[in-house]
């Protein structure tokens, strides 16, 4: 069980980054929160009393306080970050000397243990503002989604932003081929389909291969083709947690994995050609995905952002852009230009959006700029 005091003002910070204060004299509670603290990667401080030490109590990221601890903390400094921690589930109580502590939190164990695990390991990873997370879905095949993807992956790193590219199509061939890193090391998609519960932020950067200054979870060459629900929320929330911006290249079907990865989405893409049938399959994958992610944009493509064959209408009996963005009943981003050589760029190693002043990358660049970071949730 948990419950929250709202209360007003920041909480503290010195810039550093740790595990949490506890303070108790309950052996089995403070047993139990050290269990936690593990289990989240933290270290604790374990204090009987508020500390002697000037700024102890102010400078911790979180304080637990063991409900045998509330008369030797009364008078403590108010500040965010602090949870009363019991364990009796009727003890009307235990909110008035919440209160009286100024917590901002109360938890009785054991049913709030996966709350305040995933608390403490917040705060020792230092989360701060989650990343912009933007969602690129071809409304047809073919339509250049992956090489948006990739391309606006490519931009924001370049512009000094954490970034993270994550393959959410396991049919698509990966992105890693894309970005020309098929043989880099790093995990993929498969050691992390058993995820389940939290993935650590820092952890799962530190395992992907990066690319280009940025991160990519892509999948490998074996057979496996399914993402488990749990395993698509535990990572992508992993990835949002780490801030800047990630960007996730989706398949046009919306199965439970691809929901998932949606409901965490800020901002959707969906890449159309501007013809008839293009348009038509489109407002079906706008109408499956509109349920489950709220802003959703389309980009019109016209000849392929990958430098010919399918993606476009070529030039013939097409609608203009905003036409497009009518019949769909969507936001216009703007029209995916055409990059002549794209794909002889790829072969050569430079990866979509790597030509800093290609109409794909200018595309992108304008993009972000319209959507900055920091603006739409995220941290540089």
């Amino acid at each position: 069980m948990t419950g929250v005091i709202t209360r007003d003002g920041p909480p503290p910070s010195d810039g550093r980054h740790g595990g949490p204060l506890i303070v108790t004299e309950d052996v089995e509670l403070l047993d139990d929160l050290l269990r936690l603290c593990a289990a989240a990667g933290a270290r604790p401080e374990v204090q009987h009393g508020v500390p002697e030490r000037r700024g102890g109590w102010d400078a911790a990221p979180l304080i637990l306080v063991g409900d045998d601890a509330v008369d030797r903390v009364r008078g403590a400094a108010r500040r965010r970050g602090v949870v009363l921690v019991g364990r009796d589930q009727d003890d009307p109580g235990v909110w008035q000397r919440a209160v009286e502590i100024g917590a901002d939190h109360v938890l009785v164990l054991p049913d709030g243990e996966r709350w305040l695990v995933d608390r403490i390991a917040d705060v020792a990873e230092g989360v701060g503002r989650p990343a912009l997370t933007v969602g690129v879905i071809g409304g047809s095949g073919g339509a250049g989604a992956s090489t948006l993807a990739c391309a606006l992956a490519v931009t924001a790193a370049r512009a000094g932003r954490r970034t993270m590219l994550v393959d959410g199509d396991p049919l698509g061939g990966g992105l890693d081929v894309l970005l020309g890193g098929e043989a880099a090391d790093g995990l993929r998609w498969p050691a992390f389909a058993q995820s389940r519960g939290r993935v650590g932020g820092g952890a799962l950067e530190e395992s992907l291969p990066e690319l280009h200054s940025l991160r990519v979870l892509s999948w490998d060459r074996g057979d496996a083709v399914v993402i488990p629900p749990e395993a698509m929320r535990a990572v992508i929330a992993a990835a949002r947690r780490r801030g800047g911006a990630v960007v996730v290249d989706l398949p046009r079907r919306v199965d439970e994995g691809v929901a998932e990865a949606l409901a965490q989405v800020d901002l959707g893409l969906m890449v159309v050609p501007a013809e008839l049938r293009a348009v038509a399959g489109a407002r079906r994958v706008a109408s499956a995905v509109g349920m489950v992610l709220r802003d959703l944009r389309v980009v019109v493509g016209r000849g392929g952002a990958g430098g010919g064959g399918r993606g476009g209408l070529d030039g013939v009996g097409g609608f203009d852009a905003d036409e497009v963005a009518r019949l769909l009943g969507l936001p216009l981003v703007g029209e995916l230009p055409r990059e002549a050589g794209l794909l002889t760029a790829q072969a050569a190693g430079m990866p979509p959006g790597g030509a800093v002043r290609g109409p794909l990358a200018r595309f992108c660049t304008a993009f972000w700029e319209r959507v900055p970071v920091d603006a739409a949730g995220g941290g540089s």
